[in-house]
């Protein structure tokens, strides 16, 4: 990967929707949703406080996260579509 995102932001690649509902209906993609979910990708070295100090990252590289529905900011890397969010925008971490 040629990019490393900076301070307390990652780079999450969107996890794929279903193409089809529960009953079988196929979605097509003018109505279908861009879930709120992802995979961590590339993490930054963390905040730091006032005083200088470090704050660690509660994320890595390969989790399954839940975001906000407007979190962060599209961009296109190596030709795939990403997002760079702030680690605030987070919600959870899927175990």
């Amino acid at each position: 990967m040629a990019f490393k995102p900076l301070h307390d932001r990652v780079l999450v690649k969107r996890v794929e929707s279903d193409e089809k509902t529960a009953g079988g209906l196929i979605i097509p993609d003018s109505a279908k949703e861009k879930p709120a979910e992802g995979e961590v990708i590339a993490c930054g070295d963390g905040a730091r406080k006032d005083s200088g100090e470090l704050i660690e990252m509660g994320v890595k590289a390969g989790d399954k996260i839940l975001f906000g529905k407007w979190s962060g900011t599209e961009v296109t890397v190596n030709g795939e579509e990403l997002l760079i969010m702030k680690e605030s925008d987070i919600l959870g971490i899927i175990s």
